[in-house]
């Protein structure tokens, strides 16, 4: 999940709520949104193919 701060950024949640906090992690923060969306789709590919 990518959200749009309000510094222009934009910052990748995870998908599920963290338990320990109930709030999203936050997987990284990023000048542009093609960037957020590059990151994203190699954290899901590392979730598939992580030993």
């Amino acid at each position: 999940m990518i959200r749009k701060l309000k510094s222009g950024e934009y910052r990748l949640y995870s998908r599920k709520l963290d338990p320990r906090t109930g709030r999203r992690r936050n997987l990284g923060t990023f000048r542009t949104r093609a960037a957020a969306e590059k990151h994203e789709r190699e954290v899901q590919y590392f979730k598939r193919h992580s030993a």
